[in-house]
């Protein structure tokens, strides 16, 4: 279990690095300098990100849970870290309009990921049926 975890960290943290690097590169497309510590405090915040949702899937394969139980303790625990972080690093400024935005973008883009993986994962479903029949 411990080295699954880990297996998932890495791979979360590989993902936080394509989008560093994404982002990285457009701020030098367009010339935009950034103070070595605040780069510094994002690249650390995406990390963070990236670790959290890497070692949080894990959560998808508790058996004991419903599926429903497995999705809003994986959901509470990453708005909670990603509110915690997206205040700490500055990400989010805190007025209620940038709040409310941010939280609503958050959870959009929670749903579109959901969604996306449970159609994903029922088509695989279905394609192992056929398979057995």
């Amino acid at each position: 279990m411990i080295m699954e975890a880990l297996k998932r960290i890495f791979i979360g943290l590989g993902f936080s690095n394509v989008l560093v690097f994404g982002t990285l590169t457009v701020m030098m497309m367009t010339n935009t300098e950034v103070a070595v510590p605040i780069l510094w405090e994002n690249i650390l915040g995406s990390m963070i990100m990236g670790a959290f949702f890497g070692a949080a899937s894990l959560l998808f394969e508790i058996e004991k849970w419903s599926p429903l139980k497995q999705t809003m303790i994986h959901f509470i625990l990453s708005i909670s870290l990603w509110l915690f972080l997206a205040t700490l690093v500055g990400w989010l400024p805190l007025t209620p309009v940038a709040v409310l935005v941010s939280i609503s973008s958050f959870i959009l883009v929670y749903l579109i990921f959901w969604l996306s993986f449970y159609l994903y994962f029922k088509r695989v479903e279905k394609e192992m049926n056929r398979s057995v029949k």
